[in-house]
């Protein structure tokens, strides 16, 4: 079995951040140090194991923020490119220590998360200077989307998202994302896909709350052109095109027809169990007799049976393709029964649909054994 994430992050971190802290703090005892953040490590989990080292770092520096935060900023080491895994995480204490410590020490803080970014993300530490100070902090970030450096940029995006994983919700940003979006338009057309990633991520988060406030912005960057502001309009209208939105459908040349007739649909293994894949095909038919292409997007949405016996609907991508009249286009997808994070299969009749541009039809289901 793998090593739970977890896991990974452990003693060798501690030792890592409580060997840079005494560079500058001379005085610090590291295994002392080290001794009081693996108290009770075992039974944390892995942001409770960061928080833990943040409060020990707390003990050790000034009791003044301004003094503070340039220490830790100073500890976070040099900037180092190609982390991968949990290494990078070494620096979340940082992160909760500047966010909970450092709003009386505003300069500083900004200071510290432009060099955190750069080595970890400050997309967490950012957040609570944004709902206590968001003119200061919008200003900040207004000059940061025109760093050189794209994960600079890329905070700017990141950390404004209103429904950030991981982090707590802006509920000022979700209840008017007007600031986010003016930031936004800095970096639609950014030339770092990092960057433009995040811009996509932010205004599908917006869509959760506004659709409609979505799609405008959508609809304003399609038609100002361009193929890296078109990426990211397709990847922020995702949630809305699995949900059928008619209006982000037409944005990408996509609207619903009378004329798109689904001809056939397969669902193989019919009674798969647990662990297995379901491969589920759609055959669908362009019935009229002459004009133009159209584009045709097709999603397969199958009914999760949950542990509580209801159902949950989740869209699965079966492709986008061109169709002429007469023409027969075939879509699929695979769907895992395995157990993920993320799902759980359960035994029973899963309900499975076809969205074709948006319009959704039964086309039978399969039993999980």
């Amino acid at each position: 079995m793998a090593q739970a994430w977890k896991d990974s992050y452990d003693a060798a971190i501690v030792a890592w951040v409580g060997e840079h802290l005494a560079e500058v703090l001379p005085e610090l005892d590291v295994p002392a140090f080290a001794s009081a953040c693996l108290d009770g490590f075992d039974e944390l989990e892995l942001m409770a194991r960061a928080d833990r080292i943040a409060v020990v770092m707390a003990e050790h520096l000034p009791a003044d923020p301004r003094a503070a935060i340039p220490l830790v900023a100073a500890a976070m080491g040099p900037i180092e490119t190609g982390l991968r895994g949990i290494t990078p995480f070494r620096l979340m204490p940082h992160s909760i220590y500047i966010g909970r410590h450092g709003l009386a020490a505003f300069e500083e803080s900004m200071a510290a998360q432009h060099a955190l970014t750069q080595r970890f993300t400050a997309e967490f530490s950012i957040r609570p200077f944004l709902a206590a100070a968001p003119e200061c902090t919008l200003a900040q970030l207004r000059t940061w989307a025109q760093d050189p450096d794209e994960r600079v940029r890329r905070l700017v995006s990141e950390g404004t998202r209103p429904r950030l994983p991981w982090a707590p919700r802006l509920p000022a940003f979700i209840a008017d994302p007007t600031p986010v979006i003016e930031l936004l338009d800095l970096l639609c057309d950014d030339t770092s896909l990092l960057v433009r990633r995040s811009v996509a991520n932010n205004v599908n988060d917006i869509a959760k709350d506004h659709p409609e406030v979505a799609v405008e912005v959508a609809a304003r960057w399609w038609e100002l052109g361009g193929q890296r502001r078109r990426w990211v309009v397709r990847h922020a209208l995702r949630t809305l095109v699995k949900r059928g939105d008619p209006a982000a459908l037409a944005i990408l040349g996509i609207a619903a027809a009378d004329h798109l007739v689904i001809r056939g649909a397969s669902v193989e293994p019919a009674t798969p169990t647990i662990g297995d894949r379901a491969r589920i095909e759609v055959e669908v038919a362009d019935t009229r007799a002459s004009g133009p292409a159209e584009q045709v997007a097709v999603d397969v949405v199958v009914h999760f049976v949950k542990a509580n016996g209801a159902a949950s609907a989740k869209v699965f991508k079966g492709g986008v393709r061109s169709l002429g009249p007469g023409e027969v286009g075939r879509f699929g997808c695979a769907v895992s029964l395995a157990v993920h994070t993320t799902r759980t299969p359960y035994r029973g009749w899963h309900a499975v649909e076809a969205q074709v541009n948006g319009v959704r039809t039964p086309i039978g289901g399969f039993e999980v054994r």
